[in-house]
């Protein structure tokens, strides 16, 4: 059994064991493996299994945005972290959540003389060259429990763990601020019955306040660093702050998910999963049924996960932190829809924190309208300016003098209606990149002939605000700025900024504060589409749409477009020819460019409704 979860339990408990296999006598004593039994103690009058830890698979299918086909799934385990690999991989995830190089985010201890140092990765003991043992991870206490997510199927280059969800005891305290700036104390109380809450982890904080403070200040004296002072007075105390500890609530401290896989329900679904975690084992005690969860997130404000696996929105800390919760027994729901509907704060928001402010665009008054389009392009070959052998080279091939002229659309006549999802598609070379320009030449206006149409006319409405993307031509300029500073220059609004950030899948503060040339290709790409989105286009134009993406990140970024346009009112034109990203993209029509001719593909498919 692992040390996480031994430690709550207490010498003269009554456990009951069952054996799978007979347990092996060494000497005077009978040993059995871990997997070999199961264990579950006595908590008023009902077992409770302790042992093994708690598991579960899921499957996350994900539709396209018409929610007519599954584009792909994720098939992912869930488990308690047990081992010091699982612990590791929560190590190497919080690098991705606090990334900076000043930031250290785990403390090691060496099994050998007890001294502890801060490191990111796994160090030896200066004193006696062996590996050191991880001892706490940044923020988390001896009481905390660890629930991850790994990938079951995934390919080779994709990372195993993927999330993981951090459940800690209630907050001792908890106050609220109100509107205007009032802090009204001891709120959960009022609400709800004191010995939900109490008594929680450290309960020395009230008894043993002064003496602790002692401690500490020499252990900050001895270690010269806060956070090693806080782990080993952790230490010294949690082994009476474990038994006294016995809550009917739980508090989730902390959800993380791989960056790569943010956007995509997978916060949702560590959610969910560990609320059947909570509920079926009574995490993190194992003690008293559980009535409640609590989470206190400042990003409930900008992304709604917490709110879309069921939470409601409480009130906010007096430190101005919103607070939701989530009943796991039908008290426990009655006594949250009695304060939403009583108090006289909890009636005007009704439990609803996220609302969006990004919302809809006026969409295209009408059509585009490709009416006898024609575009022409001619080039001359020429050799005379090359090097005599090469140009001997040339003429053995019967090459001299040519100008070569062809027609890249002819009598194109088509259109394209407001809130349409489009790709173009169509070989190298074919035209896809000279339709998209002619339609955004069409509204930018300028005299650059290649924008232009030689015959024939494109029409578009007099309210089209068109965002293109052609890349080396047309591309959004982050220069030396932060992501956020980039889009909040063009919205005018840090609050919606952080929005559109987390629209395209970018929800980290990480990410918000991260240049543009510090990120990955994919997140680039994610970047440029909540560049564009902040210009509030209705007609958004991107060519060579996730051409340099592996498939898996193509599918998620091109999936997640889809949904955003569809749920904004904007008109998508693409150019692609991946199979996966038209899939994900579930497009209303598809237009092939190819041999001079330009010929309208698929229409919506039968059955479906744009939102």
């Amino acid at each position: 059994m692992s040390g996480t979860v031994a430690q709550w339990l207490q010498r003269g408990e009554v456990v009951r064991v069952t054996f799978k296999e007979e347990p092996i006598k060494v000497g005077n004593i009978y040993v059995a493996s871990q997997e070999t039994y199961e264990l579950s103690r006595l908590c008023d009058g009902e077992l409770v299994k302790i042992w093994p830890v708690w598991s579960k698979d899921y499957r996350l299918p994900r539709y396209d945005p018409l929610n007519v086909d599954v584009v792909y799934e994720y098939v992912v385990g869930a488990h308690e972290a047990v081992s010091e690999e699982d612990f590791m991989e929560i190590v190497q995830l919080e690098q991705y959540h606090y990334a900076s190089k000043e930031e250290l985010v785990a403390i090691w201890r060496c099994p050998i003389c007890g001294k502890f140092i801060e490191s990111n990765v796994q160090p030896k003991c200066p004193d006696h060259g062996v590996p050191m043992k991880l001892q706490e991870i940044r923020g988390s206490l001896p009481s905390s429990r660890f629930l991850i997510l790994e990938l079951i199927e995934r390919r080779e280059y994709e990372p195993k763990v993927i999330g993981y969800v951090r459940v800690d005891t209630p907050v001792p305290l908890m106050s609220r601020r109100l509107p205007d700036g009032t802090i009204e104390k001891l709120i959960r109380e009022k609400w709800f019955p004191k010995d939900w809450f109490h008594p929680t982890y450290w309960p020395e904080v009230y008894t043993k306040r002064a003496k602790l403070l002692a401690r500490y200040r020499e252990l900050l004296k001895e270690y010269g660093s806060r956070k090693l002072a806080r782990a080993v007075l952790g230490e010294e105390v949690s082994r009476e702050a474990l038994v006294w500890s016995n809550t009917a609530a739980a508090r989730i401290a902390r959800v993380v998910v791989h960056p790569d896989y943010r956007g995509d329900g997978l916060g949702v679904l560590a959610v969910k999963a560990v609320i059947e975690w909570i509920k079926d084992r009574r995490i993190p005690e194992m003690k008293r049924r559980k009535h409640i969860i609590e989470v206190i997130a400042q990003m409930a404000r900008y992304n709604p996960f917490f709110e879309k696996a069921g939470f409601k929105y409480m009130w906010d800390t007096a430190s101005g932190r919103p607070v939701l919760m989530y009943p796991l027994t039908d008290e426990a729901k009655k006594r949250i829809n009695e304060y939403l509907s009583k108090d006289r704060y909890g009636k005007m928001h009704g439990g609803v924190l996220y609302r969006s402010r990004y919302g809809k665009v006026e969409p295209l008054s009408y059509a585009i309208k490709f009416i006898n389009v024609s575009k022409r392009y001619s080039s001359t070959l020429d050799i005379s300016k090359l090097p005599v052998e090469l140009q001997d080279i040339l003429k053995a091939f019967g090459v001299e003098r040519r100008v070569v002229e062809r027609y890249v659309i002819r009598n194109a006549t088509f259109s394209i209606k407001p809130r349409d999802v489009v790709v173009v598609i169509g070989a190298s070379g074919a035209g896809k990149t000279t339709l998209l320009r002619l339609i955004i030449g069409s509204t930018l206006g300028g005299n650059d002939p290649k924008y232009k149409p030689d015959e024939g006319k494109v029409e578009l409405p007099k309210n089209a605000k068109v965002a293109a993307l052609l890349p080396c031509e047309l591309e959004p300029k982050f220069g030396d700025e932060s992501l956020l500073e980039h889009i909040t220059r063009k919205v005018g609004d840090a609050g919606v900024a952080v929005e559109i950030i987390n629209l395209v899948g970018l929800s980290d503060a990480v990410f918000y504060r991260a240049k543009f040339s510090e990120l990955s290709t994919g997140q680039k790409e994610r970047a440029k589409l909540a560049s564009l989105l902040a210009e509030k286009p209705n007609l958004l134009i991107i060519d060579e749409f996730t051409a340099h993406l592996d498939v898996v990140t193509a599918r998620r970024v091109a999936r997640r477009l889809g949904r955003i346009v569809r749920e904004a009112g904007i008109t998508l034109v693409v150019a692609t020819n991946r199979p996966e990203v038209i899939s994900a993209l579930a497009p209303t029509k598809i237009i092939f460019v190819g041999y001079g001719k330009v010929a309208v593909m698929r229409e919506l498919p039968k059955g479906a409704k744009l939102p």
